[in-house]
């Protein structure tokens, strides 16, 4: 930032002193003061200053690339985590809701074998229920694999890169 001040100081003085010329030019020619070497340091200083300021316009136009790129990398990277996020939340939400299911068919079995009774239907309920929550489990480790699949599948390609390039 502090070359952008500087540079910024140059252009200023150089318009300064381009001014000064140009009255200079307009003038009458009894003020014109018969200064031809100072005619031709004010061009090559205009000349100076426009091949600074091309230069600064390249860097900042540089620099607005880079930061745009890096917008766009950030946004992709934002809606990915959220996708990942809501599925991690889908499977947590499943694995809650079979779990609660399990305990209360095992509640309900539970009572049913104090009371000496022992119910069929309720031992294939409870069993269904074990089954919905273990493949709830599972979907729940599949997201979750899946995430750090995600997370490792950028650095896997950087590395990969990196050694193709060296």
């Amino acid at each position: 930032m502090s070359d952008l001040a500087e540079l910024e100081r140059r252009i200023t003085a150089a318009l300064d002193r381009i001014g000064q010329g140009v009255e200079a030019l307009n003038a009458t020619p009894a003020e014109v003061p018969a200064d031809d070497g100072r005619i031709a340091e004010l061009e090559t200083a205009l000349e100076e200053e426009r091949t600074v300021n091309a230069q600064l316009e390249e860097r900042v136009k540089a620099i607005k690339e880079r930061q745009d790129s890096t917008v766009d990398t950030l946004a992709e990277e934002v809606e990915r985590l959220r996708e990942m996020l809501e599925a991690e939340e889908a499977s947590v939400a499943r694995l809650r809701k079979m779990n609660g299911e399990l305990r209360g068919n095992n509640d309900a079995l539970r009572e049913a074998l104090s009371a000496g009774v022992a119910e069929p239907h309720l031992v294939n309920k409870s069993m269904m229920a074990e089954l919905e929550a273990l493949r709830a489990a599972q979907a729940a480790d599949r997201a979750e694999l899946d995430a750090v699949l995600g997370e490792l599948s950028p650095l896997v390609e950087a590395m990969e890169k990196e050694v193709a390039d060296a």
